[in-house]
């Protein structure tokens, strides 16, 4: 889960870590009020910030500097509806101007080709950190961390020093750097970025900036993120109405259904339907959607659910691979699933192409020849079924 810089720094905040103070405004209004409200409090001059889950803000024209309540009222209106690299700007931060003395680069990331963890520094922060990193990477520095080990102050502190930050900023960021530490692990974080961390006029470091994604794999012990940081609004539905039930959906944009049985086969799947839906117009796969290994008749009934709450779905591909589950269990899902939807006056009425092979898939299949349900048809193999599956969703047969 990536968090939005305002998340970020709020959660930096809760470590004691030194951030601006800011505000979310999501009209122009509210940004006026908001600037109003730090000039009130002594600091006239506002950023507006773009609340964004991309980098390049900055560089986008979604960073601003607001002399008063009235420039931060016309820099929202303009950033306000803002695309940056596919992104739409519905909220921004009101924030303090800080006095910048100099500006730095710092984050811990999960290094999985290395299996460690890395944190890497570098006192050439900002928004060119990128072409530092590609024209001169020596001023880039990459430490290794432990995770037996971690991060104490004198640590930090070495990190600081092997990123080439200068002696006015060395105990300011060492504690910085071991407080991000904190949030790293505490947090459950594959990600913790501050760029700009910043050495202010009067002698403090702070993160300007906060970038932060959560491990989902975590989730489980980590009770409160999903509640505070999830993204609600921009979440699809019928995602958020699969992710109620515990199933693996991703919404796409084409006419044929997938439901199958492990991450794999249903990529797998994605690709054979896109292929042979050139034939027929260019039809795509709809949604990936991984129903796993027990493929219970409620399972099976959430799945179809899903997938058909799509008004897009044309067709259906049931595509699976009986190994732990057999076949035969699948049918009688399917069969099941077909008779729950009814039971629920969700009548199925667009047609599901069943394909079963592996652990008992002639049983499964007589299952569904004997339930005779009018909206099922079986095809023997992967590529046919697609190809079916294609053809039914562009209308090309009844």
């Amino acid at each position: 889960m990536d968090l939005f810089e305002h998340q970020a720094k709020e959660l930096f905040a809760e470590y004691g870590i030194a951030v601006p103070r800011g505000k979310v405004a999501h009209t122009p209004e509210q940004a006026r009020a908001l600037a109003e409200e730090f000039a009130a409090a002594g600091s006239s001059r506002v950023v507006v910030k773009a609340q964004v889950k991309t980098g390049g803000r900055g560089k986008a024209g979604g960073v601003k500097v607001a002399d008063d309540a009235s420039d931060a009222y016309g820099k929202a209106t303009d950033i306000l509806g803002m695309d940056i690299k596919g992104h739409t700007v519905h909220k921004v931060l009101i924030e303090e101007a800080s006095s910048i003395a100099q500006e730095y680069y710092f984050s811990f990331l999960l290094d999985r080709a290395n299996r460690t963890f890395l944190a890497i520094c570098s006192a050439e922060g900002g928004m060119d950190i990128e072409e530092v990193a590609a024209t001169t990477p020596d001023k880039v520095a990459k430490i290794p961390v432990s995770a037996l080990t971690g991060v104490d102050r004198a640590r930090a502190r070495e990190i600081a020093e092997a990123g080439g930050l200068p002696a006015e900023a060395l105990d300011g960021a060492a504690e910085l750097i071991e407080k991000l530490w904190m949030v790293f692990v505490d947090e459950d974080a594959t990600l913790v970025e501050v760029n700009p961390m910043i050495l202010t006029s009067d002698g403090r470091v702070m993160a300007l900036d906060g970038k932060v994604t959560l491990d989902d794999n975590a989730a489980f012990r980590q009770a409160d993120h999903e509640e505070r940081f999830a993204d609600k609004a921009a979440e699809d539905p019928l995602e958020a109405k699969a992710k109620a039930k515990d199933l693996n959906y991703v919404k796409l944009d084409g006419t044929v259904g997938i439901i199958g049985n492990g991450a794999g086969l249903v990529m797998s799947t994605l690709d054979v339907v896109a292929y042979a839906g050139e034939e027929f117009g260019g039809q795509k796969p709809a949604n990936f959607l991984d129903i796993g290994g027990g493929a219970s008749a409620e399972v099976m009934a959430d799945g179809l659910d899903i997938v058909l709450s799509d008004p897009d779905v044309k067709s259906v591909f049931v595509n699976v691979f009986g190994g732990i589950t057999a076949c035969d269990a699948v049918a009688n899902g399917i069969v099941s699933a077909v008779k729950l939807l009814g039971e629920r006056g969700e009548t199925v009425d667009r047609p599901l192409v069943v394909r079963l092979d592996g652990n008992n898939a002639a049983l499964g299949r007589q299952i569904l020849t004997d339930a005779n349900i009018a909206v099922v048809e079986q095809v023997d193999t992967m590529d046919e079924a697609a190809r079916r599956a294609a053809e039914l969703a562009a209308g090309s047969v009844r």
